[in-house]
């Protein structure tokens, strides 16, 4: 463009004048790589997931006021709604038959049943974010993730962890919504989610308190993957 392009005279105060066609030149070819190096950041995959109780609902608010471009993508459930939550925003909420013709109908590019709930990730916002040349955060729990690692190759995978199983226990029973039984089962199954933490690319601890700290890494991470030099394309089954 015209305004990265020195005049005439700003070059010849550098090199004699014989230099100035080939520093047009260069000028020209350096522009064209850097536009093309430009047009190598494609959008990216994120999915976010960790244990049940991590505070994964409270990263992504925060990532929206951040990423307002993103494409955020809101995982499907038959769960009741609990108090706070908003329709669209934390799930969409579905009835156990809205949510089977859903599957009929393959909306879902991921659904599995947890916890006596059914839960299913969108297929078509997925497919529109990247479309668009937005990137595309996925919040979903553990097991979902293993299976959209598997199915969307070239995803980044960001694991919360929590800062200690207390501290975990602690906001499992402060969001009050399950009765002890369910409870129990959710603290047990986060020992094994945990385990999964080795099979993601990034790792970032959410501790009490310190939610803003766990948001900028997460910037960091999506900041990093823009600057790689070889970025994939995405491919949606």
């Amino acid at each position: 463009m015209a305004q990265n392009t020195p005049s005439t005279s700003a070059m010849s105060e550098t090199f004699p004048s014989d230099h100035d066609a080939r520093l047009g030149q260069l000028y020209a070819e350096g522009n064209a790589l850097i536009t093309g190096i430009r047009k190598g950041n494609k959008p990216r995959v994120f999915i976010i997931s960790g244990p049940s109780g991590v505070g994964k609902d409270s990263v992504i608010e925060s990532l929206r006021n951040v990423f307002t471009d993103a494409q955020y993508v809101v995982t499907a459930t038959t769960r009741p709604m609990r108090p706070g939550e908003i329709d669209d925003v934390h799930y969409i909420f579905l009835s156990k038959e809205e949510f089977l013709d859903r599957i009929e109908k393959n909306d879902f590019i991921e659904n599995a049943l947890v916890y006596d709930n059914h839960y299913g990730v969108p297929r078509s916002p997925i497919v529109r974010g990247l479309e668009q040349g937005r990137d595309v955060i996925i919040k979903v729990d553990v097991k979902g993730a293993a299976t959209l690692r598997r199915l969307i190759p070239n995803t980044i995978s960001l694991f919360l962890c929590p800062e200690s199983m207390p501290a975990l226990l602690n906001r499992l029973r402060d969001r009050k919504t399950d009765d002890p039984e369910v409870l129990m089962k959710r603290f047990t199954t986060a020992t094994a989610e945990l385990e999964e933490a080795r099979n993601f690319d990034y790792v970032v601890f959410n501790e009490d308190g310190k939610l803003d700290g766990a948001v900028e890494q997460i910037c960091s991470i999506v900041s990093v993957e823009h600057r790689k030099v070889h970025q994939p394309d995405i491919e949606i089954p």
